[in-house]
């Protein structure tokens, strides 16, 4: 059942409520008031609402959706886990006030990690809407301008080697095999752990790497044998249980609930593994390093190498991002990108997303040299776009140089490069950086509530500043 958004506040609290109303935080009571808008409660509210066909009317009381809300952006601001958020709103009297929980029991963290998943990345998205909205309707951008960008997320994922994801896989699997020996009968499964022989030959590994010599190299092809086979081992023996448990042979004394769970498991990771130990073979047995359809992680499998041609960083592990920022620091969009793709593929969704949010093309479209190129800028003035601000790979002819050249071009580079200030903020203080939610949808859903917390603090900056000139005038 979902909990209302007028909460009654208790009587014993009335003055202490007086006294904490005088603490003030000045990141947080900006936001405040944008946080009461009706339309982003009503769409949380809608959003709960489809947990069960009977959520709003039955069962258990929920998270109010007003609380809901300024968890998110609250969380996403201080770069807390569910726990640090648990433990804060327990015992600090001003987020206790800014969430409107006041004097009642805060909830545990998996309440809010659970809650936090209903909100789906299309919901996401309606949300990062509306807070667009709200900056139109209050004067902080108005879509004339518009620059892009992509940047890098990772995932929370550890650095991929194919030792650690044989490592990994046998871990998971042997795990639930031990889960489902635990409900069958005595005898009817026998689960070897292979812990101590793998922790070996990860060493052995990772010693044998640290030299290139050829007698180190051989070393290290037979550890990865070694390792291949209790991989190998374990992979036979979990999809024997699986057969087992789809012929209706394997004897359950136990919870049958949990047994078929941790089938679920099985038949979720066998195909990661299965592909972990065919990319080690073409790897470290053939030397072919170019594998397609790489397995980097078992936990987080959507993510995906990207070089963005740093020095200090070559490989990051994660997904591209693409960033759309219009006047005022306002990000107007964003997508997460499917692979590597190059710059210039995401140069015309941009300008189609903006024209779709704000009715119109942008005055002005600016991007860096990977959005170049001649079909970009044509389609960009097909678009309606009058000032297309995107410079030149090369050797450049007279003319595109005496274009480039000129104060408009100049001066929309130089506006341009703001947008790298701009992921730097969503990476730093808004915890960007690194994803933590689980899964594809997760990844998204994380990178939208850090656009849309980083662009609800540039409105009240906004409007500070409106008001700080004001009063100088």
């Amino acid at each position: 059942m979902i909990a209302p958004s007028s909460h009654q506040p208790w009587l014993f609290y009335s003055p202490l409520a007086q006294q904490a109303a005088l603490l003030k935080d000045d990141l947080l009571d900006p936001v405040d008031q944008l946080l009461d808008d009706p339309a982003l409660v009503e769409l949380v509210r809608q959003c709960l609402a489809k947990r069960s066909p009977r959520s709003t009317r039955t069962g258990r009381r929920g998270l109010a959706p007003d609380r809901l809300l300024r968890c998110c952006v609250m969380k996403h601001l201080k770069g807390w886990s569910f726990r640090d958020l648990e433990r804060e709103l327990r015992s600090n009297l001003v987020y206790r006030r800014f969430t409107h929980f006041d004097a009642d029991i805060t909830p545990e963290f998996t309440v809010f990690s659970r809650s936090f998943a209903l909100l789906s990345p299309a919901v996401t998205a309606e949300i990062h809407q509306r807070v667009v909205g709200l900056a139109c309707e209050y004067g902080v951008a108005q879509g004339e301008k518009i620059r892009t960008d992509t940047t890098v997320v990772e995932s929370s994922v550890h650095y991929p080697t194919d030792s650690s994801l044989l490592g990994d896989g046998i871990r998971v699997l042997s795990r639930s095999l031990r889960r489902i020996a635990d409900e069958c009968k005595t005898g009817a499964l026998e689960v070897v752990d292979h812990g101590r022989a793998v922790k070996h030959r990860l060493l052995e590994i990772s010693r044998a790497a640290k030299s290139l010599t050829e007698a180190n190299q051989t070393r290290m092809r037979h550890s990865y044998q070694k390792l291949l086979a209790l991989t190998r081992g374990v992979v036979r023996q979990a999809s024997e249980v699986v057969q087992r448990w789809g012929r209706g042979r394997l004897k359950v004394v136990g919870a049958v609930l949990g047994v078929a769970t941790q089938i679920g498991q099985l038949r979720h990771f066998l195909p990661l593994v299965e592909n972990v130990i065919r990319q080690t073979k073409e790897r470290v047995v053939k030397g072919n390093s170019h594998v397609e359809d790489k397995v980097l992680s078992l936990f987080e499998p959507h993510t995906e190498v990207i070089r963005k041609g740093k020095a200090h960083k070559p490989n990051e592990f994660g997904r591209l991002v693409r960033i759309d920022e219009v006047e005022n620091g306002i990000v107007s969009g964003y997508q997460v990108l499917t692979g590597n793709p190059a710059d210039t593929t995401a140069w015309v969704p941009a300008l189609e997303q903006h024209q779709a949010c704000f009715g119109q093309a942008p005055e002005m479209a600016t991007g860096d040299r990977g959005f170049f190129s001649a079909k970009n800028e044509q389609e960009a003035h097909a678009l309606g776009v009058k000032k297309v601000a995107l410079p030149a790979r090369g050797r450049l002819s007279a003319k595109r140089a005496e274009q480039q050249k000129q104060r408009w071009f100049r001066r929309a580079l130089r506006w341009r490069a703001g947008i790298e200030a701009t992921m730097s903020t969503l990476k730093h203080p808004f915890s960007m950086a690194r994803a933590t939610y689980k899964g594809d949808r997760g990844f998204q859903r994380y990178v939208g509530w850090c656009v849309i917390t980083k662009n609800l603090f540039s409105i009240a900056r906004y409007q500070q500043r409106r008001r700080d000139h004001v009063q100088v005038g």
